[in-house]
């Protein structure tokens, strides 16, 4: 019983996806490789506290972030208690410790300008590739989903009679987000050019490579990447910042905060309240412009 048989107990029993499975067995090999270069042995077991936290002076030493060291102390700790729960282990050596502080990360959406600038006058749609691409940046925006739910995405998936596409998130919980009218036309558009390439091979998946295979997280990535890079000057342009822009917006003009909560597909409101600060701006001047008192 061993880091394999936890890996099989996060798959099979606790539905993690294989990508956050191999997170986390990641994190404990790197652990292991730490007791085996510096106390010559790869028993996990024997580890106390004192010797990881050797391993956590050493990880802050080569200036790995707080949130990074937390995120392989807690894998290590999860993997403790699974020893803990098959009666391997009589104690977990992780049981007292506490986290790293770590700042609050504040991370800018886009503006709608930037949206627009993007989806009306950045792209323009000639081929398969820049329909996809079009399709893509409209269908995270649209619906906020994660990148890995967009990648798995199939073609029944999308029901345009109902206007709501499935989407499985982690765990594999499934829900149901609406389609907004531009985003069917961008649908449309799409698979009109997808029918007309030379090979498909995973042809029940909705979004594919030029050569009919099933898209990739780094393609994802990439695509967002190149054309918000061109049209913001924000740091960071990625897919998860297009699922900030999308609660943020929905905030802004409005939207209930446990509706945003379902659609994102967060078990809990404290995960949906990160996305709120540009709405709490948004409330000030609101507040500002429209009270009377603001006046005297």
């Amino acid at each position: 019983m061993s880091i394999k048989a936890f890996s099989e107990y996060l798959l099979l029993e606790k539905k993690y996806s294989e990508h956050t499975v191999m997170a986390y067995t990641r994190d404990i090999i790197y652990f292991q490789e730490f007791l085996i270069q510096h106390h010559d042995t790869e028993h996990l077991l024997n580890a106390n506290y004192s010797v990881i936290r050797q391993w956590i002076v050493e990880l802050v030493d080569k200036n790995i972030s707080n949130r990074s060291i937390n995120r392989k102390v807690s894998s290590l700790n999860s993997y403790y208690k699974f020893l803990l729960k098959t009666e391997e282990l009589e104690s977990n050596p992780l049981k007292q410790h506490k986290a790293l502080k770590v700042g609050k990360k504040l991370q800018l959406p886009f503006s709608e300008q930037e949206l627009k600038l993007v989806l009306e006058n950045s792209i323009e749609i000639i081929d398969f590739e820049t329909a996809r691409n079009h399709f893509i940046i409209e269908l995270l925006y649209a619906t906020g989903i994660r990148r890995i739910e967009l990648v798995n995405l199939k073609l029944n998936d999308i029901n345009s009679g109902n206007d709501q596409i499935k989407v499985l998130g982690k765990r594999n919980k499934e829900r149901y987000i609406p389609l907004i009218n531009s985003l069917k036309k961008s649908l449309n558009r799409y698979l009109e050019f997808r029918k007309d390439l030379p090979e498909i091979i995973d042809g029940d998946m909705l979004f594919l490579t030029k050569n009919g295979l099933k898209i990739y997280e780094k393609l994802v990535y990439r695509i967002i990447n190149k054309y918000f890079s061109e049209a913001s000057s924000k740091s960071k342009c990625s897919p998860h910042v297009l699922r900030h822009s999308f609660a943020t917006h929905l905030l802004n003009k409005g939207a209930d905060l446990n509706t945003v909560k379902e659609l994102l597909g967060h078990t809990s409101l404290a995960a949906t309240q990160v996305y709120t600060h540009s709405s709490i701006t948004e409330l000030k001047k609101v507040h500002a412009n429209a009270h009377p008192r603001n006046r005297e």
